[in-house]
């Protein structure tokens, strides 16, 4: 999101507990976690407030993430204000008609996608009001939002996949103060944007990446060809990944390069991601992907072949998953039914009133060879070391030794 300044690194570590209570299902540390990190976001809206209230330059406003609203947007989180203010604000939110419009949708998956590489990275959209859709699983460019008619799909059977995209349900509990409600549409938008972004973002990672498939998307990591037992996938063998010499790491990306066997035939793999644990990434990836060049610099993440590296707290130490990233497809949107809502199901802020927004949306990889599970336990430090010497015949004698 564009203010930075609101993800301090109070709130950052906040966050990472946050991550770390829904690895483990934690219920009560993640309502802890969250509510401590909401109660800092409205605290940093409140003090840009005061410091820009008087400010008509849209530039500035924007830089702080405060975005000219559309007439649609505008007048949804009004007539939420106005609701707040209701004796029954239960009551007069459930006669607002509205859904979170689309376009705030979009907003915020711009805004996890600017903060967290892996949402970049795949194939992540707006599916606003969709029932089914339509993913491409054979690398062509067949992407529709209607039903194909039967002789289409007959001749496409096997590259295309239908996906429910109610199967998985994302709820997010916004709490909000009544301060905050006073500030006004734009600056509640702002405050919504970062609550949703962040909190959706921390359960998204988890399901993209070890997603068991029931009531939940299907993570990288899973089988897709494999047993699956009352809607739960099971995790595919993961593969040892013990250096990054390239006879090594391209042997493991190759079994990329082939689509599926129901499909056959071959893809070209321009770049593929690489996803581990933050402390893996420090303590294993970092010494196997540096070398050190002949003026004595060091040079980090060289790869025998194109790699983009993105961290993820979502994995343990020890495993990683590779993969093409725009081979796995997550759709999210609020649909007919996103509607903010009054929550009495969670009591954990008693100064704020908490709201609720359902939404939902499914993710899976596009096919079975896309991603491999690795097991980087014991990847080996890079051995390359070069050795600078002085001699009479050549003044500069560089030499590499293995």
């Amino acid at each position: 999101m564009k203010n930075k300044d609101l993800l301090n690194q109070e709130n950052k570590e906040l966050m990472q507990n946050l991550s770390e209570a829904l690895k483990n299902d934690d219920e009560e540390a993640m309502a802890e976690a969250f509510s401590r990190f909401a109660d800092g976001v409205q605290e940093r809206i409140m003090e840009e407030y005061g410091d820009l209230r008087q400010s008509r330059d849209s530039a500035i406003l924007a830089a702080r993430g405060i975005r000219q609203l559309t007439s649609e947007e505008k007048e949804f989180y009004q007539a939420w204000i106005d609701a707040s203010k209701s004796a029954n604000p239960k009551q007069a939110l459930v006669d607002i008609s509205k859904a979170m419009p689309e376009t705030v949708i979009d907003t915020v998956i711009s805004d996890m996608r600017e903060s967290h590489p892996l949402l970049d990275n795949i194939d992540f959209l707006n599916c606003q009001g969709v029932i089914k859709m339509i993913v491409n699983a054979d690398n062509i460019d067949l992407a529709t939002w209607s039903a194909l008619n039967s002789a289409i799909a007959t001749e496409l059977a096997g590259k295309i996949d239908t996906l429910d995209m109610t199967l998985a349900k994302l709820s997010a509990f916004i709490p909000v103060s009544k301060d905050m409600l006073k500030l006004g549409p734009a600056w509640l938008d702002n405050y919504v944007r970062i609550i949703l972004s962040e909190a959706s973002a921390a359960g998204l990672e988890k399901g993209i990446l070890k997603g068991t498939g029931k009531d939940q998307p299907i993570g990288m990591c899973k089988d897709l060809a494999g047993a699956v037992t009352q809607g739960v996938y099971k995790d595919k063998t993961k593969v040892s990944l013990g250096t990054l010499e390239p006879e090594g790491y391209c042997g493991i990306i190759a079994p990329l390069a082939k689509k599926p066997d129901d499909v056959g035939g071959y893809r070209t793999v321009p770049e593929v991601m690489l996803v581990v644990n933050p402390v893996d990434y420090i303590k294993r990836i970092l010494p196997a992907s540096t070398v050190r060049a002949t003026d004595g610099s060091y040079k980090n993440n060289i790869f025998p072949y194109p790699t983009k590296v993105v961290q993820s707290a979502v994995l343990d130490e020890g495993e990683a998953i590779l993969g093409i990233a725009k081979n796995y497809f997550m759709g999210i949107g609020a649909g007919s039914s996103g509607k903010i809502e009054y929550s009495d199901e969670f009591q954990f802020l008693e100064d704020n009133r908490v709201y609720t927004t359902k939404m939902y949306g499914m993710g899976r990889p596009k096919d079975n060879n896309s991603f491999q599970y690795l097991d980087i336990s014991k990847l080996k430090p890079q051995s390359l070391k070069v050795e600078v010497t002085n001699t009479e015949d050549n003044p500069v004698n560089t030499k590499a030794k293995a």
